[in-house]
C-alpha cells in the first residue's frame, strides 16, 4: 500500500468536465452521477449518442445530497429525473431512453429478434463480465487474481463470438446497445486493471483490439470520459479492497450479486 491513500475524485476532469459544463443548465431530463462511476457513464453516453438535451448533477455518492435521495430513495447512481418522474438502475435508465424515442436508436427499430440478441449480451455483461471485473481488481492473492483474469478473458471471448464478424462495434460499423454497455469497463480495463494487475493489452489485429480502438475513439465515449489519472485514483480503493470501498464491492466480497 502507498504512504497515502488516493481517494476518488468529485469532479469530472478533461473531456468530461467540459462536457458537464455544456450541460449544467436547468433541464426537466436530469441525469445524477459521479465522474468515476461506470453505470453512470452508461447512461451519459446514452444521451450522448441520442443528442438528448439534459442536465448534468455531480453528486457525490457517499455524501448523498436529498435531491438524488428523493429519486433513489437508496442513493446510488445513475438516477434520472424526467419531469416529476424518477428512477435508477443503469440498464433500466438505457432502456427508458430508448422508450422516449427521441434521438439516435440504440437499439434496432422494427427488429424484435434483433433487439432479444442485444439483450441477451447485455444481460451476459451483467452478469458475468462486469462481477468478474471486480472480483479480479479486488482480489489480494495472486492465485485468485490469475483465475479471475482467465475467467474475464472467457467471458470476454463468449462476447467477442457473439459480435459481428467484422464490426467494429457489437452489431457493426456503429455503435449500439451492448457496445454502451460495455465501454465503461473496456476503457477501465487499460486505465485500472493494466495498472494494478497487469491486464495486457489486446491483440494487435484481433477482434476484440478493433472493438476496443473503436470504443476509444467513439465521440460520445470521449465526451464522457475523465483524464487517466482520475481512474487510477479512483480506483485505488478497490485495488486495494479497503473497507467501506462501496456497496457494490462489499456485495462482490460477500458473494451476493452486484447491487
Amino acid at each position: 500500500m502507498s504512504d497515502k491513500q488516493k481517494t476518488y475524485h468529485k469532479k469530472a476532469t478533461g473531456n468530461a468536465l467540459a462536457t458537464v459544463k455544456k450541460h449544467s443548465k436547468e433541464h426537466e431530463l436530469k441525469l445524477f452521477g459521479s465522474c468515476f462511476c461506470p453505470f453512470v457513464q452508461r447512461v451519459w453516453i446514452s444521451l450522448q449518442v441520442k443528442g438528448l438535451d439534459y442536465q448534468y448533477i455531480e453528486v457525490d455518492p457517499y455524501k448523498k445530497p436529498e435531491s438524488l435521495l428523493e429519486v433513489n430513495p437508496r442513493g446510488l447512481v445513475p438516477a434520472l429525473r424526467h419531469g416529476n418522474w424518477g428512477c435508477y438502475e443503469s440498464t433500466v435508465l438505457m432502456e427508458y431512453l430508448e422508450d422516449l424515442n427521441a434521438g439516435h436508436p440504440l437499439l434496432p427499430p422494427n427488429d424484435p429478434q434483433l433487439r432479444a440478441h442485444c439483450r441477451l449480451w447485455s444481460d451476459h455483461i451483467n452478469r458475468n463480465i462486469i462481477p468478474t471485473f471486480y472480483r479480479y481488481i479486488q482480489s489480494q492473492e495472486t492465485s485468485d487474481q490469475i483465475a479471475h483474469a482467465t475467467e474475464l478473458k472467457d467471458t470476454i471471448a463468449k462476447l467477442v463470438n457473439a459480435a459481428h464478424q467484422h464490426g467494429p462495434f457489437f452489431l457493426g460499423p456503429s455503435i449500439s446497445f451492448v457496445d454502451v454497455q460495455l465501454a465503461p469497463w473496456m476503457l477501465r480495463m487499460g486505465r485500472v486493471l493494466k495498472p494494478y494487475r497487469g491486464w495486457p493489452d489486446p491483440e494487435p489485429g484481433s477482434r476484440w483490439a478493433r472493438w476496443m480502438e473503436a470504443i476509444e475513439g467513439e465521440e460520445s465515449v470521449r465526451s464522457t470520459t475523465s483524464t487517466d489519472e482520475l481512474y487510477l485514483d479512483s480506483y485505488e480503493r478497490y485495488a486495494e479492497n479497503r473497507p467501506d470501498t462501496s456497496q457494490l464491492a462489499k456485495a462482490v466480497n460477500s458473494g451476493r450479486g452486484l447491487p
